[in-house]
């Protein structure tokens, strides 16, 4: 079974560096301006998996067919990408088709490459993504509750279970809380969450694109990724992205 993943990001954070590096292909353009990924690039890489070899050794099989993780090179949001600015649209549809994010953001300093905050800051760019996220989640349940509740009225149980998981979601989203940290009490309640198709139930592995001096130990700006990264309860990963490249 094959696994997408939406690399996404501020413009120029190295997303697209890190996808031809993660795809050792240069389909993804890199440049130095905004918006220089429109269209997502997209990528299949095998997963080894060394149970896999053990099997065809003891079945002989002659073809050996490995699972597929596909990489979504995701245009670069910017803030109000809910609200449609920039690429949001197109950037939320894009994200909402995969299963987990890699969410790159920039961890060094360089003044040839511009930012289009003016400043780097990874935190900052962390909480601008997913404020954009939660918005648009938010703008998404807030839509679907009028029709639930009339169904829910009419003794529609599935109506009246996914109004309660829509209620305490919102709840969350509007304390600041992505949809992931939602408690999901059973399978039921778990089925009618994952259609939903929220953006921030979406698990999320922080990359922090740091210089190549950095790529061993990371920085201070990592650092600072991974204090936040904890306390959500999520991962992250020191990586250089033009070192990748530069191997692939």
């Amino acid at each position: 079974m094959g696994f997408k993943c939406g690399i996404v990001g501020l413009p120029n954070v190295g997303k697209s560096t890190l996808f031809n590096a993660l795809t050792q292909t240069a389909a993804a353009e890199a440049a130095n301006f905004p918006f220089c990924t429109i269209e997502p690039n997209t990528g299949r890489v095998s997963v080894p998996d060394e149970r896999l070899d053990k099997i065809v050794a003891i079945s002989k099989s002659a073809t050996i067919i490995p699972t597929q993780l596909e990489f979504v090179d995701i245009a670069g949001l910017v803030r109000g990408a809910s609200k449609g600015e920039g690429l949001g649209n197109q950037f939320l549809a894009n994200i909402r088709e995969t299963d987990a994010i890699v969410h790159v953001l920039r961890c060094f300093e360089d003044g040839d490459i511009t930012h289009v905050e003016g400043s780097v800051d990874p935190v900052r760019d962390a909480e601008t993504i997913e404020t954009e996220l939660m918005l648009a989640d938010m703008d998404s349940l807030e839509k679907r509750v009028t029709g639930l509740q009339k169904r829910a009225k009419g003794g529609d149980k599935d109506a009246k279970l996914t109004l309660e998981l829509i209620e305490r979601t919102l709840e969350a989203l509007r304390e600041g809380k992505p949809a992931r940290v939602v408690e999901i009490n059973n399978e039921d309640e778990e089925k009618a969450f994952r259609m939903l198709q929220l953006l921030t139930s979406k698990p999320v592995l922080y990359a922090c694109n740091v210089d190549e001096d950095s790529a061993a130990d990371g920085n201070a700006l990592s650092a600072k990724v991974a204090e936040m990264a904890e306390a959500q309860g999520a991962r992250s990963v020191v990586i250089s992205a033009a070192i990748e490249a530069e191997v692939a």
